[in-house]
Formats: C-alpha cells, structure tokens, sequence
C-alpha cells in the first residue's frame, strides 16, 4: 500500500517538474519551523515565562528606573523567544504562491515552445505544458493557505503570550 503511495507522489512531483520539487522543499521547512513553534509554546515556553517571572519577583524593588529597565529587558528577551522564527514563517508563506507562479511560467514557456516546433497543432502535447503550469501553481496556493492558517494562529499565541507576561511584570510591591 505504502508503495503506491509513493509512486503516486513521484508521478505527481514529476507532473509538476521541478519547480514543484522546490515547492515540496519549501513546504517542508516551513512545516517544520511551524511544529517547532507549536512546540515551543506547548512545551518550553512556560519554563520561561516561569523562569522571566522568578527573576522579577525575586528584586527587592521594582518601582525605580533601574528596575524598569530590567522589566523591559526581560520582555524584550521573552518578545526575542516568542517571535523566533515567525518572520521566516511569514516569508516561507509568502514564497509558496510566487513559486507556483514560476512554475506557471516555466509551463507555459513549454507549452510555447510545443507550439513553436509542432505550429501549434499538436493538443497532447501542449497539454503536458498546460498541466505542468496548473499544477505547481495549485501547489503553491495551497501550501500558502496552509500556512497562512498556521501562521495566523501562531501570531496570535505569540501576541497572547507577550501580553500575559507584560501583566505578570507588575510594579505594585
């Protein structure tokens, strides 16, 4: 079963040619930055935000201008730990449909030139072109939308996280 699988997905990579290949790889990265900062959040980030809030409560005053630089510099590290890699993210989306467009082109550029060398008559082959131009630009679509889903989402968590924190990073004593 796993064997049909596979050969499934080569014979659709190859469809695609080799603009879809870097869709594929783009698409891993990015995947993977994504699970890493799911990951973070779910696991390691409340060490930190433990770790941010002992070395606050743990001054002897928090009112003094000294005091609320050391306040700006724990938020701005935790702001530095929340957003790492977000902004790849963002860019790796942003990519996905630009990626797609290229393989547009590259396809189209193949239907051309099947056109050029049979005088246009020749449907079957300009259709390789025509399906090597659709498909990396459908690949691109839905990997940015993915993406863009997950990203939104991190955002989002990242923002929630800074803001719990700033509120934890009181002054009162």
């Amino acid at each position: 079963m796993s064997g049909g699988f596979f050969e499934t997905l080569l014979a659709f990579m190859d469809k695609g040619g080799n603009v879809l290949w870097l869709i594929g790889i783009l698409v891993f990265v990015m995947w993977t930055l994504i699970f890493e900062r799911l990951w973070f959040f779910k696991l390691a980030w409340r060490e930190e935000v433990h770790r941010v809030i002992s070395a606050w409560e743990g001054r002897p005053e928090r009112k003094s201008w000294n005091a609320k630089q050391v306040r700006m510099r724990l938020l701005s590290q935790a702001k530095e730990h929340i957003n790492t890699n977000l902004p790849l993210i963002t860019t790796l989306v942003a990519l996905c449909p630009l990626l797609g467009l290229l393989g547009t082109v590259t396809g189209m550029i193949e239907v051309f030139n099947v056109m050029a060398v049979t005088g246009g008559g020749d449907a079957k082959s300009m259709a390789g072109g025509v399906e090597r131009a659709t498909i990396p630009t459908m690949a691109g679509m839905v990997a940015a939308l993915s993406g863009l889903f997950a990203n939104t989402y991190l955002s989002r968590i990242a923002n929630r996280e800074q803001e719990y924190l700033q509120d934890q990073l009181t002054s009162d004593h």
